[in-house]
């Protein structure tokens, strides 16, 4: 099943560190009130809406499970663990700015995210058409670990999932699936998405260098020719009715990023700013690899 998980995750995030720095007359006792109060309210409330209306015509009442692994090239599983690592990382930031200690940041900021998309893979459970992913649920499992796992042992966030996307042209053979407008093919069409890793090699090295801070290194992963889940069962026609073949691909990438964070700015809405659009790759010249050969694009995004 293609969930929405970004528009969750982004409204949890962006909504969570916008309001971690908000103003600062507020006392630390008021904000974790405050912040525990509407998480939970907001994941209960969207928990039970998701339930009547998404989930309520698919119920079969027996819990299953569903491998779902070889679908999308694994496009979805690697867009799981991007939200959760996301989710993870500013909800963390959310609780240290409200006052929580090291500990209870990243038990209740770190695992929130994690809390909540198992819930919706519970729902899928009991499904029809769908089930509970393994799969989807390691994802999850790891995107959260990374984030955790760096606050841990650096107490900083060293490595980044991030996340690009550009139209693919492709919604349009299956829109059902694919999405009918932009809004929805930015959450439902694979194709346009691209995966980062984002880091800088310097991060990891005692040794004083010269270079940006703030400069990274970004490999990406995307697919293509994914008119379908497993397969592209439905033929493409082009503007003469002839067939289309689409050959999904995986293609890999190499290029540059920014880490925002690492800009020196007293700026506190500049450094609201900079956190959530953490969530995305700076686009930069990048070079693409596949089994058509390598690629070059003067700014990928």
């Amino acid at each position: 099943m293609q969930k929405s998980t970004f528009i969750f995750c982004l409204f949890v995030l962006v909504c969570f560190d916008l309001f971690s720095q908000q103003d600062t007359s507020i006392n630390f006792k008021a904000r974790k009130i405050i912040l525990v109060s509407s998480s939970a309210g907001f994941a209960v409330g969207s928990l039970a809406a998701l339930s009547q209306l998404w989930y309520a015509d698919y119920n079969t009442g027996q819990f299953h499970f569903f491998n779902d692994n070889a679908e999308w090239l694994q496009m979805d599983k690697i867009g799981h663990a991007c939200a959760n690592y996301q989710t993870s990382r500013l909800m963390m930031n959310a609780f240290k700015l409200a006052g929580f200690n090291k500990k209870q940041q990243m038990l209740y900021g770190g695992g929130i995210g994690f809390v909540y998309m198992t819930a919706i893979e519970l729902m899928d459970g009991f499904s029809d058409g769908w089930g509970f992913s393994w799969g989807d649920q390691i994802a999850n499992a790891l995107g959260t670990g990374l984030a955790v796992g760096q606050s841990a042992v650096w107490n900083e966030q060293k490595i980044y999932l991030k996340f690009s996307y550009s139209p693919s042209g492709l919604a349009k053979y299956n829109p059902s699936l694919l999405g009918k407008t932009i809004n929805s093919q930015i959450l439902k069409d694979y194709n346009g998405q691209t995966y980062w890793l984002s880091f800088n090699p310097f991060d990891f090295s005692k040794n004083k260098t010269k270079l940006p801070h703030w400069l990274n290194l970004s490999f990406g992963y995307s697919a293509f020719g994914m008119i379908g889940g497993h397969e592209n069962k439905i033929v493409a026609l082009d503007n003469n009715g002839n067939a289309i073949k689409f050959n999904r691909e995986r293609r890999f990438y190499f290029s540059l990023d920014l880490n925002l964070n690492k800009i020196n700015t007293k700026n506190k809405l500049l450094k609201k700013v900079f956190s959530v659009l953490s969530i995305l790759k700076v686009p930069f010249p990048a070079l693409e690899f596949s089994k058509n050969g390598a690629q070059f694009y003067p700014l990928y995004y």
